[in-house]
């Protein structure tokens, strides 16, 4: 038995080839010698649509929605009931055709996110009896032993049984750099093994534990999100009260139903069921093309309306990522050739910090050594031979037990908060410090200004990094506000508390992010890197890891939102006209349905303006 919502995919097509079937159909009859035949061929193109509309009527008004679907069915009962079936059939093709328009765009967002979502781990792998299986989540218990490989998800809260664990917790806590967690110490459930393999003794079943909670919490946020209005129906109640007003006032007027007929006709809202749809798509799938994925109008009118951004910093306003922002030689080494030896020898490790300085050396086109004799303590470092030259790279003990006297070099100096430290040794001697941190992202600055300049008037950061790191991170963006070692919890209550400035908008990547992406007004979720949680709960999804691209998808929605309305105020006013000389009668309902599709042609061709640039 299909869903309700797979019925109406079903049937929303079909809905708009009966009335232009039957439009066409009707012309034919009437064109070949059959003119009696067009009247009941426009009636029974028309009756379909109508029963649909009806439906539709009396489901909105249970929830206690009143819209101007209302004007087009009175048009159309009106129409059939007076004889006037090829008004009718007009008016049903076009009402069709308005629908169509808006489930076909969120079909399409639709179809676009599950391409893009990546899947929650759903099984780990077990000791059992000597012996390891994959299990399902559900299956596991406290006290299980599991195996976390490289590159894993943590399936549930643990501790780390045996060895060191390099782990990723950004997608949770918004730390940038990997955490070492040894034998005894905790681990939470989401974050990401970036180290070797290690074995996890779980503590929590997988529904009590860290990543369920915040399922949890994205849930219940959605659930106690404030629903926006569309722009269409804000327009409803004024203009169906006028229509009905002009209609009854021509009929009593005159005597004559005909008129208000015509009334009602000429003022079936198509500017609103037809124009407002082709604006906002338009808008949607020119966002698309820039690699911003706006799920449905819905949202694009939001985004048009944003006024306060709350915003992540791991990530979002950064990498997300260790990078090497300084190299300092402590010998007679020059820089690149201290970066190029321990890139050399850390091509031998798995390690994300290794990763960092070997990216790094390829980018600055240092050629690369192939290391022998290699010797790695996980967690630790690194040590073998480079071009007959032992070295060692890795924490500042590590290395300065390799290296006597050099803990006292490596000691030397200031460094960025929040950096990570790796030390190099060459032959026994300190050779140098490498210095990595997750940067900003360029051109940050600018955007905050531009954003400020399209109209969001206030931008506050809210992270779950330590406060130290978030302030130097953010010391020369003007932001309003800085909030930092955030639960996800808080970060939803400063969505909540920033929305005392107007609709919302919340910019994250991360697990963490989720709640309160999902508390926002718009959530935003940087997709391209970001967890699949934050993706799911937002509302506008970054395709691309570039977060400018939010600046033109604001622009896109708030022309796009300019078109529509000028379309409205141009096509109801016009409407208005018409409405106006139709209870003078001067317009019969069928001249009326002809008119209104010259109106509705006008204002649809000024709301395709929002598919160009």
């Amino acid at each position: 038995m299909p869903s309700l919502h797979k019925l109406h995919r079903l049937v929303r097509p079909i809905l708009v080839i009966l009335p232009a079937l039957g439009l066409v159909a009707g012309f034919i009859a009437h064109l070949a010698g059959y003119g009696p035949w067009s009247g009941p061929i426009w009636a029974v193109a028309t009756v379909p649509v109508l029963a649909a509309l009806l439906i539709d009527i009396v489901a909105s008004l249970r929830r206690g929605d009143v819209g101007l679907d209302i004007v087009a069915a009175l048009s159309m009962t009106g129409a059939l009931a007076f004889g006037e079936h090829l008004a009718a059939v007009v008016v049903a093709l076009m009402y069709a055709g308005g629908q169509y328009l808006e489930s076909f765009a969120e079909r399409r967002a639709n179809r676009e996110m599950t391409a893009l979502l990546s899947r929650v781990p759903r099984t780990a792998i077990r000791h059992r009896n000597g012996r390891l299986e994959e299990v399902p989540l559900d299956a596991i218990a406290p006290q299980d032993l599991l195996l976390v490989r490289q590159g894993d998800v943590v399936p549930v809260d643990g501790t780390v049984a045996d060895g060191v664990a390099v782990l990723d917790q950004a997608a949770l806590t918004g730390e940038s750099l990997p955490v070492q967690r040894g034998a005894g110490e905790p681990v939470l459930s989401g974050v990401t093994n970036v180290g070797g393999a290690f074995d996890l003794k779980a503590t929590h079943r997988a529904a009590e534990s860290t990543y369920a909670g915040i399922v949890r919490l994205i849930e219940a946020a959605q659930r106690s999100k404030a629903p926006m209005a569309r722009m269409a129906d804000r327009f409803a109640i004024w203009f169906l009260a006028l229509t009905l007003l002009i209609a009854g006032g021509a009929w009593l007027w005159s005597g004559d139903p005909i008129r208000a007929l015509a009334v009602l006709v000429i003022a079936t809202p198509c500017p609103l069921i037809l124009a407002v749809p082709v604006a906002i798509v338009s808008g949607v799938s020119r966002a698309a093309k820039a690699g911003v994925l706006v799920k449905g109008g819905k949202a694009l009118e939001t985004l048009a309306r944003v006024r306060a951004l709350v915003i992540d910093k791991t990530g979002t306003l950064t990498h997300g990522q260790a990078e090497v922002v300084e190299v300092r030689p402590l010998a007679d080494l020059p820089p690149d050739e201290v970066l190029q030896l321990a890139a050399s020898l850390d091509q031998a490790s798995k390690h994300v910090i290794a990763h960092a300085l070997v990216r790094e050396a390829e980018a600055r086109s240092l050629g690369l050594f192939v290391p022998t004799n290699v010797e790695e303590v996980p967690g630790e470092g690194v040590e073998g031979c480079v071009e007959g030259r032992r070295v060692a790279v890795g924490g500042i003990h590590f290395v300065a037990a390799r290296a006597p006297g050099a803990g006292a070099a490596f000691a030397k100096g200031d460094h960025p908060m929040g950096a990570v430290l790796v030390a190099v040794a060459v032959d026994g001697r300190a050779a140098g410090l490498l210095v990595l941190a997750d940067r900003l992202r360029s051109g940050t600055e600018d955007l905050i200004q531009n954003l400020r300049q399209a109209g969001i008037g206030r931008i506050v950061l809210a992270t779950g990094d330590r406060r130290e790191v978030a302030d130097e991170v953010t010391a020369e963006l003007g932001l309003d506000a800085v909030h930092a070692d955030l639960t996800p919890d808080r970060k939803i209550a400063i969505v909540q508390a920033e929305r005392r400035h107007g609709p919302v908008m919340m910019i994250g990547d991360g697990v963490n992010d989720a709640p309160a992406l999902a508390a926002a007004d718009l959530g935003v979720a940087m997709g391209a890197k970001g967890a699949a949680a934050s993706a799911e709960a937002a509302d506008v999804v970054l395709l691309v890891d570039q977060l400018d691209k939010i600046l033109g998808a604001v622009q896109t929605a708030r022309r796009s939102r300019r078109i529509a309305l000028q379309s409205v105020y141009a096509g109801i006013g016009l409407s208005v006209v018409g409405m106006i000389v139709a209870a003078l009668g001067y317009l019969t309902p069928v001249e009326g349905a002809l008119i209104q599709e010259a109106i509705d042609v006008a204002v649809i061709l000024n709301a395709l303006r929002a598919l160009r640039g």
